[in-house]
């Protein structure tokens, strides 16, 4: 079954709407998912959680079936700053004042906005193959502009990426997710039919570029001025990254994420690629387990 227990749900969050699946009883947990993807790809993972804790699961703000603002000029409206401030919302709304995360590849780095804008909310943060936004664009080289192409070329100026992306979605959508070989059986069939149907959604697309214009201007001038401010992670982290991918051959996680934390990090590699949580389910549940508190 995909997501048993679960129910799905549209909420309005200060007047826009977000889709969220939420189950199981305990302390909140909120998962947040990563692009070109949907809450969806925790099929795996969020029903065993579910036994511990209350999962909620929504689609992040522009993506998969929430609402996607209009763009604007200072791209804000699609600032990790905007979506965490939502995410919170949403979390209050639903009765949560405190909560934990786990969050993977874009929704980690709202998340991380989240942990700074918000340390009396965020109790404790796990994250899915990144390192600070920041740090990628301050040390980038030629092998990270080739191996994160996508980063520059989806920041590129509207329409461009989404009229290329539109002429065939799913193309498009295969390509984006083989950055280690994978073949359409790799995604569990309801979820790439998700991922999919919410890249057809009038919006989605714009939102996900936006949101990656986002990341080369409005991003970057919270993120120097948080810097600047000593402003750090307060919660424990945890730090996962797939083996088989690019983060922990470029970068040392651990220690980096430590100079951006004043609480404890912790962390080790995950025997998969860049979808932990779909090609190393078990490995994310230990680990998780062991971290979060029941």
């Amino acid at each position: 079954m995909f997501f048993p227990g679960f129910t799905l749900e549209e909420r309005q969050v200060a007047g826009e709407t977000v889709r969220l699946r939420r189950g199981g009883k305990g302390p909140p947990l909120l998962l947040l998912h990563g692009n070109p993807q949907t809450h969806a790809m925790w099929h795996k993972v969020a029903p065993a959680l579910a036994e511990r804790f209350t999962v909620i699961c929504p689609d992040l703000r522009g993506y998969g079936f929430s609402q996607s603002p209009l763009p604007s000029a200072d791209h804000a409206a699609h600032s990790k700053r905007a979506m965490a401030r939502q995410l919170l919302q949403l979390m209050q709304d639903l009765g949560h004042e405190r909560f934990q995360v786990l969050a993977h590849d874009r929704g980690a780095r709202v998340a991380h906005r989240l942990a700074l804008d918000a340390p009396e909310a965020v109790q404790r943060l796990a994250v899915l193959d990144i390192v600070p936004t920041i740090e990628h664009f301050e040390r980038t080289d030629m092998a990270f502009a080739l191996g994160y192409y996508h980063w520059f070329w989806l920041a590129q100026p509207h329409d461009l990426p989404e009229r290329l992306i539109l002429r065939d979605v799913e193309d498009w959508f295969d390509l984006h997710t083989s950055r280690e070989p994978k073949d359409r059986s790799f995604f569990h069939p309801e979820a790439r039919a998700d991922y999919l149907a919410a890249l057809r959604q009038p919006g989605t697309v714009v939102s996900i570029c936006e949101d990656y214009r986002a990341a080369i201007s409005i991003d970057l001038e919270h993120d120097r001025a948080s810097r600047a401010a000593g402003e750090k992670v307060a919660c424990p982290m945890l730090v996962l990254w797939g083996a088989k991918g690019k983060i922990g051959q470029w970068y040392a996680p651990v220690e980096l994420w430590q100079r951006y934390t004043s609480g404890r990090v912790a962390g080790h590699a995950i025997r998969s690629g860049h979808y932990l949580a779909e090609e190393a389910p078990g490995e994310v549940l230990e680990a998780a387990m062991g971290f979060f508190e029941k």
